[in-house]
């Protein structure tokens, strides 16, 4: 057991393994020439000169024996030791060991979120933090790498509220001007740090839009133009990131939208493919790989509006073509189809870890594809809803990162 203490920080006690060997890691750290036996289970405060001045490799493998938690608390310690517990080569060494949810968003959620693991295949739970507590409304919009995005509303003004629930670390985002009517906000973070993206309607005039774009390196908005004449009004679907731009399916006719987050520029793509001919695309949602770069498409087939099947296409970005990859079997689709009572409106994906996730608003259950087992799977209900909850369920892949930051 031994002591790590900062100027000016309560110490955090670390309790660790006696072996025989004076050579391993945890007899290392409470040894001295005037040591013995007895005085092993007594803590020892170690003398911070000593702790910063370890070679980083020495303090690596020290710490790969701390429990999870610990580690979290020791990056108060000093700024040497957080930079080494959230250096790229650290985490890449541990990352293996943090498990990913998918986080589900309801009415109801007012002081934690219901988590549902796939490896364990059970759900827990994740706690808000006091900042999102019932004095203000808050509900959760968008969540990338590690990092969740709050709409904060007050009686006074309106506000983001950007969360890293792993570490506890969090920043309030004021908006550009207030009144500020956003809709389609898409959170995108990335090593560098993180960008907003919103479309709002101009000052001037309720009937022109805007690209709004926040950028957490430089703690500022930016705007442009050019939104209506490529995604109609009414259009509710959020972007899906993908090669440095946010990319929107529109399905009445079928066109691909996609605008790069540096400039603000938009583009378009026919997306020709295999579709058949005398059917129509009654809705297209979309989901990328982060890790292979892949585009995918969920779509439902069908004509007069209602849909008769529901297929996966690949983007292939060489051709600007879409190939088929899968389709939904029969008898599930005629469940999913029914549960949503043909109002595509209400349907809406997501990507995690492998899987293609098809939700919808209205119902409490997940259907997910399995891209590498190419699989078909429901999440069951979780038990904390009330039973007669019909509405409201909103879907987050969240993987937890020590390294997003706020």
């Amino acid at each position: 057991m031994f002591r790590l203490r900062a100027h000016g920080k309560k110490p955090i006690t670390i309790t660790t393994t006696t072996t025989t060997s004076l050579t391993s890691a945890s007899t290392f750290l409470y040894w001295s020439p005037e040591s013995s036996p007895t005085a092993l289970s007594s803590p020892i405060e170690m003398d911070p000169i000593l702790w910063s001045g370890l070679p980083n490799h020495l303090l690596d493998h020290i710490l790969s024996f701390l429990p999870f938690k610990t580690l979290v608390a020791l990056r108060s310690i000093s700024k040497h030791l957080r930079s080494l517990i959230l250096s790229p080569t650290y985490l890449s060494d541990h990352s293996l060991s943090l498990p990913s949810f998918i986080l589900l968003s309801h009415p109801q959620s007012h002081q934690s979120f219901p988590l549902f693991d796939f490896n364990l295949h059970s759900w827990r739970t994740l706690p808000l933090p006091r900042s999102l507590s019932a004095s203000c409304a808050s509900s959760l919009l968008s969540s990338s790498h590690g990092l969740l995005c709050f709409s904060l509303f007050s009686s006074s003004a309106s506000s983001l509220l950007i969360l890293n629930p792993l570490t506890r670390s969090s920043r309030f985002v004021k908006f550009p001007f207030y009144p500020f009517p956003y809709e389609l906000l898409s959170l995108v973070a990335s090593p560098d740090g993180y960008k907003i993206f919103t479309l709002c309607s101009s000052s001037s005039s309720a009937f022109s839009r805007s690209v709004c774009l926040y950028d957490s390196g430089e703690r500022s908005w930016k705007k442009f133009g050019g939104v209506d004449q490529v995604l109609p009004r009414g259009f509710n679907q959020d972007g899906v990131f993908h090669n440095g731009s946010l990319y929107f399916a529109r399905s009445e006719p079928f066109l691909l939208v996609s605008v790069d987050l540096d400039n603000g520029k938009w583009t378009t793509a026919t997306g020709d493919g295999v579709f058949p001919a005398d059917d129509e695309i009654t809705f297209a949602r979309l989901v990328t790989d982060h890790e292979k770069k892949i585009l995918y498409m969920v779509g439902g087939i069908g004509s007069n509006g209602i849909c008769r099947s529901i297929k996966i296409w690949e983007f292939r970005e060489e051709t600007e073509n879409w190939i088929e990859a899968e389709t939904l079997p029969e008898i599930v689709c005629r469940k999913f189809t029914s549960v949503c009572y043909h109002n595509y409106e209400h349907v809406y994906c997501l990507w995690h870890k492998e899987m293609i996730c098809v939700c919808c608003y209205n119902w409490p259950e997940i259907l997910f594809f399995h891209v590498g087992r190419r699989t078909w799977h429901w999440v069951p209900k979780c038990p904390s809803l009330p039973e007669k909850w019909s509405c409201g369920f909103r879907w987050f892949s969240f993987v937890p990162s020590l390294s997003a930051s706020v």
